[in-house]
C-alpha cells in the first residue's frame, strides 16, 4: 500500500515546493534568510572578509575608537574589533549547528522509541525527560562545564545534552499522530518491522515540525554558548568568541564602549535572524496557513 506521505508527495510539486513559494512572500523570513546567509558566507570566508589578524596583538594600538583604519575600533590588547566578530562567526555557526544536532539526533531517538512502543518505555522516556526540564537550562550548562575542562568541545555536547528533551516531545507528539495513519497501520498488518517502518514512514511525515525545532534551536545554542564564554566558561581566550568579546569588555564600558556594543549587535542580529527564519518555516510547513496575497 502506497502510504500518503505528507512529506514527499503534494499536489502542485511537492511540500518543499510549496513551502519555498510560502517562505519568499513572508517578508520577515526572507530577512532572517538574508541574515544567516550573510553569517555562513563572513563565517566561512573569514580570512577573506577579515582586514586583520583577529590574534595579533598590538598595544601601542589599544583601544583605539572606531575609524577608517579600524572600524569598529581595538581592543585592550589591540587586536581589531571588526575582524574578531568575523572569525567569531565560524564559533557561533559551529556551535549552533553541531549543538543543535546533537540535540536533534538525541531528541528524534528518544522521541520516535517513546511514541512508537508507549507503555512503560514511553513513561521512563518522558519521567526522564520531566526531570531535565526540572533543572534550569543555563544552570544545568554552568555545572556541566564547572565538572568539565572548558573547551569548545565541551560546550558543543553539554548544550546538545541540555537541549534534547523539547526536541523529543515534539518527536514524540508527532509520531503518535502519524503511527494511527491507515497507511502505517496496513504496513504492520502487512507484517513490515519495526525498523524499516518507522525510517521509511513515520519518521519522514514527523520532519516538518523538527526542522522548524531545529532552525530555532540554533539561535538557542548560540544564545548559550554566548553566555557561557561571557561567564568564562566557553571557548577560551584568544579564541573570538563574541560572548568572551561583550565579557572583557564590560570593564571599558564608559571608556570604550564599542568593545560590548559591537559584538553584543552581532549575537542580537545572528539570534533575530535565525528566530525570524524558524518562525516564517513554521508559518510555511503549516497547511492550514493561507498564502499571504500580494500586493498589486
Amino acid at each position: 500500500m502506497k502510504p500518503m506521505n505528507n512529506i514527499t508527495e503534494k499536489s502542485g510539486g511537492g511540500l518543499w515546493q510549496e513551502t519555498w513559494k510560502r517562505l519568499k512572500r513572508d517578508r520577515a523570513a526572507m530577512f532572517g534568510l538574508v541574515i544567516i546567509g550573510i553569517l555562513i558566507t563572513v563565517g566561512v570566508l573569514a580570512p577573506l572578509f577579515a582586514p586583520y589578524n583577529p590574534f595579533k596583538v598590538t598595544l601601542e594600538k589599544r583601544l583605539l575608537g572606531p575609524s577608517l583604519e579600524h572600524w569598529l575600533g581595538t581592543d585592550h590588547f589591540g587586536r581589531d574589533i571588526l575582524s574578531r566578530i568575523i572569525y567569531g562567526a565560524r564559533i557561533s555557526l559551529e556551535v549552533g549547528i553541531i549543538a543543535s544536532s546533537i540535540s536533534l539526533l538525541l531528541g528524534m531517538l528518544f522521541g520516535t522509541v517513546a511514541g512508537y512502543y508507549g507503555g512503560w518505555i514511553d513513561n521512563v522516556i518522558m519521567r526522564f525527560t520531566d526531570i531535565m526540564f526540572g533543572f534550569p537550562a543555563l544552570l544545568f550548562l554552568i555545572g556541566i562545564m564547572a565538572a568539565f575542562e572548558p573547551n569548545l568541545t565541551t560546550v558543543f555536547f553539554a548544550i546538545g545534552f541540555v537541549s534534547w528533551p523539547r526536541m523529543a516531545r515534539i518527536m514524540r507528539g508527532q509520531v503518535l499522530s502519524v503511527k494511527e495513519n491507515d497507511y502505517v497501520m496496513a504496513n504492520v498488518a502487512l507484517g513490515q518491522k519495526d525498523g524499516p517502518l518507522i525510517l521509511r514512514h513515520i519518521i519522514p511525515n514527523c520532519l516538518a515540525p523538527v526542522i522548524v525545532a531545529f532552525t530555532m534551536g540554533i539561535a538557542s545554542a548560540i544564545m548559550a554558548e554566548a553566555s557561557l564564554s561571557f561567564l568564562g566558561l566557553g571557548a577560551q581566550p584568544p579564541t573570538p568568541s563574541w560572548g568572551s568579546m561583550v565579557n572583557f569588555g564590560k570593564d571599558y564600558l564608559r571608556s570604550a564602549p564599542w568593545l560590548t556594543m559591537f559584538p553584543g549587535i552581532a549575537i542580537g542580529l545572528t539570534v533575530l535572524g535565525f528566530n525570524l527564519f524558524g518562525d516564517g518555516l513554521r508559518d510555511a510547513l503549516d497547511p492550514t496557513m493561507e498564502l499571504p496575497t500580494r500586493a498589486e
